[in-house]
């Protein structure tokens, strides 16, 4: 993958974990839970995301230092795409949450390296 194309889903990671914040704003999980279209977002941002990482790739994440669980990421992004209708919201809050800034963080880093 170009060098381009890797800054390019890099800035996508870091975009859309921004954006998962912006509509989170503080939000706590009875809040999020009653929101649907907040919900629904923050699904489309993880989705996003997981594919930008999965685009990179395995050894192009290594060497820019993102630290990806692939088997769990890979899951993640397969039962939003195609079990959508069984996905605990909880654990959608708790990965948006948790889980979102921390490959932001490391996306940004490598842009600055």
């Amino acid at each position: 993958m170009s060098s381009d194309r890797v800054q390019s889903r890099l800035r996508d990671i870091i975009d859309n974990a921004e954006s998962i914040a912006e509509y989170l704003g503080g939000m706590g999980w009875d809040q999020f839970n009653r929101d649907r279209m907040c919900g629904d977002a923050v699904e489309r941002c993880l989705q996003r995301i997981i594919e930008a990482v999965i685009q990179i790739g395995e050894a192009e994440t290594t060497r820019v230092g993102l630290a990806v669980p692939w088997v769990e990421l890979r899951g993640l992004g397969n039962r939003l795409r195609h079990e959508y209708g069984r996905i605990d919201r909880r654990a959608i809050y708790d990965i948006a949450t948790m889980d979102a800034p921390r490959p932001a963080a490391a996306a940004a880093q490598a842009l600055e390296d």
